[in-house]
């Protein structure tokens, strides 16, 4: 290896060891010839390109690699570990404010939305995620969750070096599969640059892939396709309702610092039938779904350690996303918000003065040590609502050291309560962030 690559007046001795790391992992997953080809100057190119290898291995804090791993003890999950370099076309801009063509756009109440424009990609925003969650069932009754998330993450706005092997963008994914009835939980991940089609979001229509895990519309039905060993998910989700803007006006708050802040909408209910394979059985499935897609800069302030996130479908039409903001002093964020909808679509935003969460059953993970709750209370008595929203079972629990280096718990849950006397019950999914490792507000947060 000849001393260019390391490029000693640049890099200091920690670039240099991860340096020396990524090039052990690409030896050993074989990459000089199943992603770059040998015949493609894999060697040339970097050598003339160091200060954009060592860029994809450092990352702005905002974004969410590369860090260390949450624990020692974690252990790499069956997953797909590939950098790939950046698509050329990665830097198209949507319609919306004016920005400096030098730095990240920060999410402001200016933006105005358009869908299905606004399905696809947004580039001038460092940070942008789809996340599809939902609950399914076959024809005798065996119940399933599943999770499929797709990640962008901004490295560099303008690479200053213009060769197509420079890294602007990240791109993440995360698989999950939760078998309710047998208790057992699957997940996987993958992490690509988007070099020659490998991963990327495109931006002129909703496509939004990594290999050959994949979500895009067909005319207005989304559908999802990932597939990792034993375990596949092949899904046609169909909206039922139109798209909800959270927040207000047309930003979704979470800290009092300019910036801070996210353009967040979803569809909050798809009817949903496809196929999952799960070890070596093969189901059909029906059930409904929940579509998230959230972009901006800067999510998170410092103190702000994590967040805990319902999506709520009830059997009376209406549906319920609540999330609130963890504080390191054990207090609860003023800018923790929801959205409450009715059966035909029509929304109201639910301020932090007007919910409560009690979190209660703890059940702690063997792999990372984390304590999550796994019962909560939810309380809004402006809407006579009360439900208790518990997990299907404990342990589902993602550990993701070789993409987002994040340790949370996502999973499928139930609900049961009153609305206004009479009783209610429904499906949904929980995420839990900050329970382990570093604080999401230094992950998500902007330290330019």
């Amino acid at each position: 290896m000849r001393d260019e690559w390391f490029c000693e007046m640049k890099m200091n001795k920690k670039v240099m060891a991860l340096m020396i790391l990524a090039i052990i992992a690409l030896a050993g997953l074989n990459m000089y010839g199943r992603r770059f080809g040998r015949d493609e100057g894999f060697g040339e190119k970097y050598e003339s390109n160091c200060e954009d290898v060592s860029s994809s291995f450092i990352l702005h804090p905002s974004s969410f690699k590369m860090a260390a791993p949450d624990s020692a003890s974690e252990k790499s999950p069956t997953g797909s570990t590939t950098l790939q370099s950046d698509s050329a076309d990665s830097n198209k801009q949507p319609a919306g404010p004016s920005t400096n063509s030098k730095t990240w756009r920060e999410a402001e109440p200016s933006y105005r939305y358009s869908f299905p424009r606004d399905h696809a990609s947004h580039p001038p925003y460092r940070i942008e995620w789809w996340y599809y969650t939902g609950n399914l069932e076959t024809l005798d009754g065996r119940r399933f969750g599943y999770q499929l998330t797709f990640f962008r993450t901004g490295v560099a706005f303008e690479p200053a070096n213009p060769s197509r092997w420079a890294v602007r963008d990240l791109f993440m994914a995360h698989f999950a599969i939760s078998d309710i009835d047998g208790k057992e939980f699957h997940s996987f991940e993958r992490i690509n640059r988007a070099g020659i089609g490998w991963a990327g979001a495109e931006t002129e229509r909703y496509r939004v892939w990594n290999e050959d895990w994949e979500a895009r519309l067909d005319g207005k039905d989304h559908l999802l396709k990932a597939f990792e060993g034993d375990y596949q998910l092949d899904l046609r989700l169909t909206p039922e309702k139109a798209e909800v803007i959270h927040g207000e006006d047309g930003v979704s708050r979470k800290g009092a610092s300019a910036g801070n802040a996210s353009h967040y909408y979803s569809i909050t209910r798809l009817r949903t039938g496809g196929r999952l394979t799960v070890g070596k059985e093969v189901f059909d499935v029906e059930g409904a779904s929940w579509m998230d897609h959230e972009f901006g800069t800067s999510f998170l302030e410092k103190g702000q350690v994590g967040w805990d996130w319902f999506s709520i479908q009830l059997d009376d039409g209406r549906d319920l996303m609540l999330f609130e903001l963890r504080r390191a002093d054990g207090s609860i964020d003023m800018h923790s918000s929801g959205t409450l909808i009715d059966a035909q679509g029509r929304a109201t935003h639910i301020p932090s003065t007007e919910f409560s969460l009690t979190p209660a059953r703890p059940w702690r993970s063997e792999a990372s040590g984390a304590s999550y709750p796994t019962l909560w209370q939810i309380e809004i008595p402006r809407y006579g609502l009360s439900l208790s929203v518990s997990a299907v079972f404990s342990n589902q629990e993602l550990r993701t050291p070789d993409s987002t280096a994040v340790t949370y718990w996502e999973g499928s849950v139930t609900a049961e309560g009153t609305s206004k006397g009479s009783k209610v019950q429904g499906r949904g999914y929980l995420e839990m962030t900050g329970y382990a490792g570093r604080s999401m507000g230094a992950i998500l947060g902007n330290d330019e």
